[in-house]
């Protein structure tokens, strides 16, 4: 496990001299070095920005085309992550030097395994991610750093001579998926045993003889990706299962737990906006700019004047975000209220002290922020009665087929929300709903 204490050592092993000295690594050795708290979250947060930008990548673009591999290059470079693998240790004019980068990465990576193996559902969104970030940057490396690479973590392949290749030519040719004979001179081939790359066997997409496979160099990269995938999914298991340790410092367990839920886009905290909106706009708005949740919500409180807790949290919150006043609040919420089977007295009684603690004006008299994209997909699921939580996430898909159709979104567009919501891209499904409804 990694140390944490309030200064700052920096303890530098051979270890891990020799661990940055590569581009690439499977993590499979965890950090030893003593980080400061700050830099523990900096970290994480960079980290957390780089696998959000690599999931929104893997929608929009095909991935490893052109404009993908360029986004990410200029992400991680931003990020100050690792993005020109081949670059060695000289300090760039202005910036962290390549070992500092490379270091960052790996700190990184395992304080975000802490945060994502809490549950099956965080489990494989990281690793998802993780994947789509090793594979660009397995891609991206000179064919000599490959070959390194595997051997450097056991996966001990070998390319095949030029007499060998020859010999075997019209063979690669035919069972080899995109390979001509112009391109099997210039690339490099891999002898591997053959139950080390079923995938490519089943879809008989490289040559088979006597128990070993012929892979062409772009293929190499299915095997690499599986045995990283298979690594990662048992190292996650067992850092669930040491997290009783970790959650028992106090100092860690808070941070941790926002990672999981984090939010890394705009800072809606700072109330830049109130008063801005009047109690007139909010139907309006509702069918127009609010996300589907909020939509949901609003709709259920016009139809029965009544919000369960969750809802009324969910849903509160983000017209405290989108600018209404406490007063504003206090108003908008008594007059639906009392339209239903609630009374002006009443009403005051149990509700008004809620709003007022919203906008901490009551109990402890923090001031609350709207719930983030992840708090709402991940927390408190909602049961039979109640209206909050993320439509995405939470609706039968048939249920959520329908309502697109009530608010007119096109056939083709259901489809693809449909699609991102199998894949379990529920963001990405909010996000695609927001473009199709305002023609974006």
């Amino acid at each position: 496990t990694m140390l944490f204490s309030g200064r700052r050592k920096k303890v530098t092993t051979n270890h891990q001299t020799e661990l940055y000295g590569h581009a690439l690594q499977f993590y499979g050795q965890p950090p030893l070095e003593n980080i400061s708290l700050t830099e523990f979250e900096a970290f994480a947060v960079d980290r957390l920005k780089l696998l959000k930008t690599t999931e929104n990548l893997g929608v929009s673009y095909v991935k490893l085309s052109d404009q993908y591999t360029r986004k990410l290059e200029s992400e991680s470079k931003n990020l100050n992550f690792p993005y020109r693998l081949e670059a060695d240790e000289r300090k760039s004019q202005n910036g962290p030097t390549e070992y500092e980068k490379r270091r960052k990465d790996h700190i990184s990576h395992f304080i975000l395994r802490l945060a994502y193996c809490q549950t099956e559902d965080l489990r494989r969104w990281f690793i998802q991610q993780e994947v789509d970030l090793f594979r660009y940057r397995f891609t991206d490396l000179h064919p000599k750093l490959k070959l390194e690479f595997l051997h450097r973590n056991n996966l001990k392949y070998d390319t095949i001579s030029v007499e060998e290749k020859k010999a075997l030519l019209d063979k690669l040719i035919n069972s080899s998926y995109a390979v001509s004979g112009i391109t099997v001179e210039d690339q490099d081939f891999y002898k591997v045993p053959f139950q080390d790359a079923l995938d490519l066997v089943r879809t008989r997409k490289v040559y088979l003889k006597a128990g070993y496979v012929y892979i062409p160099h772009q293929d190499i990269v299915t095997i690499v990706l599986n045995d990283f995938r298979t690594r990662l999914s048992k190292a996650l298991a067992l850092t669930a299962r040491s997290l009783p340790a970790v959650h028992s410092d106090e100092r860690l367990q808070p941070l941790l737990n926002h990672l999981s839920h984090a939010y890394v886009g705009q800072d809606y905290s700072i109330q830049k906006n109130v008063g801005k909106i009047s109690l007139e706009q909010i139907d309006s708005l509702s069918g127009k700019s609010f996300p589907l949740c909020m939509r949901q919500l609003h709709q259920t409180l016009r139809e029965s004047h009544h919000l369960r807790h969750g809802g009324r949290m969910q849903y509160g919150l983000f017209l405290k975000g989108i600018g209404l006043s406490l007063e504003q609040a206090l108003q908008f919420w008594r007059s639906e209220f009392i339209r239903g089977k609630v009374d002006a007295d009443k009403f005051d009684k149990a509700y008004a002290y809620g709003i007022r603690h919203m906008f901490g004006k009551e109990g402890k008299r923090a001031d609350y922020t709207p719930y983030s994209c992840m708090k709402v997909i991940l927390s408190n699921p909602p049961s039979q009665g109640d209206h909050h939580g993320c439509p995405f996430r939470h609706s039968d898909p048939e249920l959520l087929k329908q309502k697109l159709q009530f608010y007119k979104v096109s056939p083709s567009g259901i489809n693809q929300i449909l699609e991102l919501v199998k894949g379990m891209h529920y963001q990405l499904a909010c996000q695609k709903y927001f473009e199709l409804t305002h023609n974006v």
